[in-house]
């Protein structure tokens, strides 16, 4: 009766153990299946902390109190943290690694000493990305909004993959903004037609070139380390930036009148050689992609708000800000070069304007 009792018990044991056998076996699968995408995540994070330390040096032209110096900042912070610490962003701020156009001929010509940039977005204009000079043709963005549906839309990426469709060994990252660019001068000037005759500081950019011309003015090239000292001497009567960066680079010592023409948004882009992206693993490559999602979207937010605060303050500081209610006198004395500047690609132009809202 007990070697009974006890056969009973062994078979029970066994229908038990069977039991919880298929009830693991099931739970075990639903790990396996189940949990793919968030387990695929997790690895992704865990295996890109696991991947080789990579520092990645960022130039900045600007100071990093600045719209675009936030954003780096922003950008450093997401793909740090993204990366679980394997990738290092060190921002050169201040324009300590050179001008724009020293830094991007440092990056194209094959220099080790610059990973990344934050340039301004028609800037490869000069290096033969023909797409990118349609985003500095003056008077094309109406507004912010009109901006961001074209950095939302598909043709972003278009735009952002010209490099590696001509050649140049750069990536685009992800697009931004530092807010319109508006004319600033040692002298007041209360609307366009005092412009005449101004030698205005202009990069060696054709497109700036010839709304300066078709406003009245002189251009006059000067790198953008020595605007300072060129607006204080006398080599230049003004320049043209964006609010921000006008105040952060304490312009309105050397020249408080500015004047709001709005005549083209300063869209920027974050670029990354070839030799450093290769430096990364297709792990952290995506890290750096997320991170420019994550950016661009920190961007929209910051740069209108900020820009109205710095506007704010250069006004309760004394400087001479002049509206521009009615733009269409400005637009049309571009008509020149608004009409040669888009020649090259006029269906994409227009692609671009019917996105105004």
């Amino acid at each position: 009766m007990k070697k009974l009792l006890c056969m009973i018990l062994a078979l029970v044991m066994v229908l038990s153990l069977a039991a919880c056998g298929g009830s693991g076996e099931t739970k075990t699968d639903t790990k396996t299946e189940a949990p793919a995408a968030a387990e695929g995540e997790t690895a992704a994070a865990g295996d890109v902390s696991a991947d080789p330390k990579v520092t990645l040096v960022y130039a900045e032209v600007n100071p990093l109190d600045t719209i675009v110096g936030q954003t780096a900042s922003y950008f450093k912070e997401q793909v740090e943290t993204l990366s679980g610490g394997s990738i290092t962003i060190d921002i050169q701020a201040s324009g300590v690694l050179g001008s724009e156009n020293d830094v991007l001929d440092a990056m194209i010509g094959g220099s080790d000493s610059i990973d990344m940039s934050r340039i301004s977005a028609f800037a490869l204009s000069n290096y033969g990305c023909t797409k990118a000079t349609l985003l500095s043709i003056p008077y094309t963005f109406q507004d912010r909004a009109h901006f961001w549906a074209f950095a939302n839309s598909d043709m972003a990426a278009e735009f952002l993959n010209e490099p590696q469709e001509i050649g140049i060994p750069l990536r685009g990252l992800f697009y931004g903004e530092e807010g319109f660019r508006h004319f600033f001068t040692v002298k007041p000037v209360t609307g366009m037609a005092d412009l005449a005759g101004m030698k205005l500081r202009v990069s060696n950019d054709p497109v700036m070139n010839g709304m300066v011309k078709g406003l009245g003015a002189s251009p006059t090239v000067v790198s953008f380390g020595e605007l300072y000292s060129a607006l204080q001497t006398g080599v230049v009567d003004g320049a043209e930036q964006p609010i921000a960066n006008y105040k952060s680079n304490a312009f309105p010592e050397v020249a408080n009148n500015l004047i709001l023409d709005g005549h083209t948004l300063g869209a920027i882009q974050c670029v990354i050689t070839d030799t450093a992206w290769a430096k990364l693993t297709p792990a952290q490559q995506q890290v750096l992609i997320e991170a420019g999602k994550l950016t661009q979207a920190f961007n929209a937010e910051l740069s209108e708000g900020e820009e109205n605060k710095v506007l704010d303050q250069l006004k309760a500081d004394g400087c001479n800000v002049v509206e521009v209610t009615d733009k269409s006198e400005w637009a049309a004395a571009c008509s020149e070069i608004i009409s040669t500047s888009s020649a090259a690609h006029p269906d994409l132009y227009q692609q671009i304007l019917d996105l105004a809202g």
